[in-house]
């Protein structure tokens, strides 16, 4: 994600380590907290602790940090986030994700295509929200937050600090929902005794914003889900490339002359995620390998983690504004009852 910043990063390997360094020390901690009986207890996974610590870290010291830092937790953020997410298809086999199937293709390309076709309404005639604003922030909404939004910037050629707006409003409401979703999980097999782990994983990977969001709430709420929610999360991701050419023709047929010459960013590591998994199921490594390979990628989740949490800060809802704010809320009630409502209804249709 971008962010806005007062000082200008310094360059150079210091600041890149010293940055890896924090976010490590971070999520080293979070690792150990998370296996202490007492804190597990509470349901209060190693990636969502990191998060938390990274937060208050954030909106404490990071201002005193931001210059010497600022490199290599953009580094975490984004390159570790990815390439944790590679190595995660080392828990995962081919089986799995047949087991997220058609119907979870179906159910992310609803929640999408719904997603999106509302933010344009509501921007549009309730918020009275520029074009661009409207667009980014239903992008990062019904795709993979950050993510699409920094993606969808080129192709309609958005301002800056739209961007920046956009992102603030993911970032907010895609946090909320990873304490929110394994809250709800108790409450929704309760009244859903049919509802499984992992087709409450599904809803979780075909309604949260960010991938690493996905990945602390699906960990929170236990293995399964967590998997499953992961494999619908990619399968989303991987939506944005044609997501992006919609957004190209649209651009293009509205004007002619305009906008719209940017390349397409196709998301490659979902690609790779999926390679991974796929040599996992042929089972060639040995469990003990496979199981240092889970070991690093926690770390290297957790440093994303810890990351994203550095860069969360309060001062975002100011920036955020009240009309961006209330919209990109109304998407995320929609995403939690209009997404549950898609996923049984195909559940039942295709179950």
């Amino acid at each position: 994600m971008a962010e806005l910043t007062l000082f200008k990063p310094q360059s150079g390997p210091a600041p890149l380590a010293a940055g890896l360094l924090l976010s490590a020390a971070i999520a080293g901690a979070a690792i150990w907290l998370g296996n202490q009986p007492s804190v597990a207890s509470l349901g209060l996974g190693a990636l969502t602790l990191a998060i938390v610590v990274g937060m208050l870290v954030g909106n404490t010291l990071w201002p005193r940090l931001q210059r010497a830092c600022d490199p290599g937790v953009v580094m975490a953020k984004q390159r570790l986030l990815r390439l944790g997410i590679v190595l995660y298809g080392f828990r995962l086999t081919f089986q799995q994700i047949a087991d997220v199937g058609l119907s979870g293709i179906v159910i992310d390309l609803l929640t999408l295509c719904s997603t999106f076709a509302l933010a344009c309404w509501l921007g549009r005639r309730v918020f009275g929200l520029d074009r661009e604003t409207r667009w980014l922030i239903g992008a990062g909404s019904s795709i993979c937050g950050a993510a699409a939004i920094l993606a969808t910037e080129p192709v309609i050629k958005a301002d800056s600090a739209k961007v920046a707006v956009a992102i603030a409003t993911v970032v907010i409401f895609g946090t909320l929902a990873i304490f929110i979703y394994p809250l709800l999980w108790p409450l929704v097999s309760t009244l859903l005794p049919g509802i499984t782990a992992t087709q409450y994983g599904i809803f979780t990977g075909s309604t949260m914003h960010e991938v690493a969001q996905v990945v602390a709430a699906g960990h929170a709420i236990g293995p399964e889900a967590e998997n499953a929610a992961v494999i619908a999360k990619m399968l989303r991701v991987m939506m944005l490339a044609p997501f992006l050419l919609f957004l190209t023709l649209l651009i293009r047929r509205d004007a002619p002359a305009g906008m719209a010459q940017g390349g397409i960013r196709f998301p490659w590591f979902a690609l790779l995620f999926i390679v991974v998994a796929l040599f996992n199921s042929l089972h060639l490594l040995p469990v003990s390998m496979v199981s240092t390979i889970n070991q690093l990628d926690t770390l290297l989740l957790a440093m994303a983690m810890a990351a994203l949490g550095l860069t969360t800060h309060l001062s975002a809802l100011k920036r955020a504004g009240i009309r961006p704010l209330f919209m990109a809320l109304l998407l995320f009630i929609w995403l939690i009852v209009g997404g549950g409502m898609i996923n049984l209804g195909v559940q039942h249709l295709m179950g």
